[in-house]
């Protein structure tokens, strides 16, 4: 049985030889991303590992570029970890030598200046706390509130009531959406943006066929979340710094909030942060964690995300595998409750997505094996998957960028091929692909649908029902 949500694994040193990218593309892994909050040494050459493989493997395979954006970390700590012991004091200053169990960089002057007495800091996703007891023009002198604090380079900071205004992409960031486009990445995924003109400045500096996703993760992208999900392609629910910035017990209904809404204005949308954490150091996931995902695909996330557990974990192979399974169960369940997890869609103000529910509607016949569409800029596949049809759904783009970005949607198998020049070619390629695809047999029904004319479709408005063999 094929799943139909997707997984994303995020590259690190666990996951950065030929034989365990491969391992992790045959277990199911759609989608790498790079976390450019991190070293980026070897980027080339792993990605170059990742683009080998996807010929061997005959998978298109999406690479998303996770910038850093504001997103407030520590220095480096020697030897990348450092043990502080609770009641110690603990020093967060402007000095760009390595940390130790002392004392760590905190490169953030204006942070320095707002910080106030009794205010309390998170580190790495809210694990360790600390509380400040003094400060000085360059330092914060804290106590550690938290048992077994293990300090580990580069990781998030956190202190509530600071606002931070955002609205301009870093010089980082800049830098490194040159480097995701050298390399050939399909996404850029923007950190801690709080409206829409981060996702504005971004389309300025990509080319047509690179996506972009909205990673919410704090109060005032909540606020407004109607105008980024009308401006970005897809939203990243980041779990870790959400719960930091409006309370653990919030983050439920807002993730069950944002997926529907997100499904309803057919916008992608990926879950994320902390769902295998245990598996980081466990062979074995809790119950808590399973029940996580499935509760994700119940809602209706498209993607779901491994961060740690694959990049630096100790079973990254087995996090995958675990992953699979869990969506493969829940999804067999919801097939056979169909009617309890019918979605919406908006379709007021777009007609167009009226065609499109009437695909789905088709595939609902048992005789229809598969949905075919041609897609040259993707927005044919986003509607298509995004009303859930029951059949698998399989894409056709001459683009290889927009054929891998689709490789991110839910239920999509994307192929490259040479556009359709005509209806008699359209019907050529469809025949060429149904031949190819073992569970698709004489006289079933496939749905075909695409944008007319060829090769300059302005929007989806074409539906043929092919029996094959005819």
């Amino acid at each position: 049985m094929e799943k139909k949500a997707k997984i994303i694994a995020t590259i690190g040193p666990a996951i950065s030889s030929s034989s365990q990218i491969k391992k992790l593309i045959t277990l199911g892994v759609d989608a790498f991303r790079i976390n450019f909050s991190h070293e980026t040494k070897e980027l080339r050459k792993i990605v170059q590992r990742i683009r080998n493989l996807e010929k061997k493997t005959k998978k298109k395979i999406s690479l998303i570029a996770d910038l850093q954006g504001i997103k407030l970390r520590i220095g480096k700590i020697n030897n990348n970890f450092a043990f502080v012991k609770k009641n110690q004091k603990f020093i967060f200053d402007l000095s760009k030598k390595e940390g130790n169990s002392l004392r760590v960089n905190l490169p953030y002057p204006f942070i320095i200046k707002k910080i106030k007495k009794n205010n309390i800091i998170l580190i790495d996703d809210g694990k360790f706390a600390f509380k400040v007891i003094k400060k000085s023009i360059t330092s914060i002198t804290t106590k550690c509130l938290s048992q077994n604090c293990k300090l580990k380079s580069r990781k998030s900071f956190h202190v509530s009531k600071i606002s931070l205004p955002f609205n301009s992409l870093t010089s980082k960031d800049k830098k490194d959406i040159r480097t995701a486009k050298s390399i050939g990445c399909n996404w850029i995924a923007l950190s801690y943006l709080q409206n829409s003109k981060l996702i504005y400045q971004t389309r300025k500096l990509i080319t047509k066929d690179i996506g972009i996703i909205s990673k919410i993760e704090n109060k005032i992208a909540l606020n407004n979340i109607n105008e980024i999900i009308k401006a970005t392609d897809a939203v990243m629910i980041a779990r870790g710094d959400l719960a930091l910035d409006v309370g653990h017990s919030e983050v439920p209904k807002i993730q069950l909030s944002l997926i529907k809404k997100c499904n309803r204005f057919s916008k992608s949308v990926i879950v994320a942060t902390q769902m295998l954490e245990s598996m980081i150091e466990n062979f074995t996931p809790t119950r808590a964690e399973i029940n996580d995902i499935a509760t994700a695909i119940f809602q209706g996330a498209d993607t779901v995300m491994l961060s740690a557990e694959t990049a630096v974990g100790r079973y990254p192979i087995q996090s995958v595998k675990t992953m699979f399974k869990t969506i493969i169960s829940t999804e067999k369940y919801k097939r056979d409750h169909i009617e309890d997890f019918k979605n919406s869609i908006e379709t007021k103000t777009d007609p167009i997505k009226s065609i499109v529910l009437s695909v789905k509607d088709l595939a609902y016949n048992p005789s229809v094996k598969a949905i075919i569409a041609f897609s040259n800029s993707g927005k044919t596949a986003k509607l298509v998957s995004a009303v859930r049809p029951s059949v698998k759904i399989i894409t056709i783009s001459p683009n290889i960028n927009i054929s891998r970005q689709m490789s991110l949607l839910w239920g999509v198998q994307s192929i490259k091929s040479k556009d359709a020049r005509g209806w008699k070619d359209m019907m050529n390629i469809s025949k060429q692909i149904i031949k190819k695809d073992k569970s698709i047999k004489k006289n079933d029904y496939v749905v075909i649908t695409a944008g007319l004319p060829f090769g300059n479709a302005a929007m989806t408005n074409m539906i043929r029902l092919y029996k094959v063999g005819t």
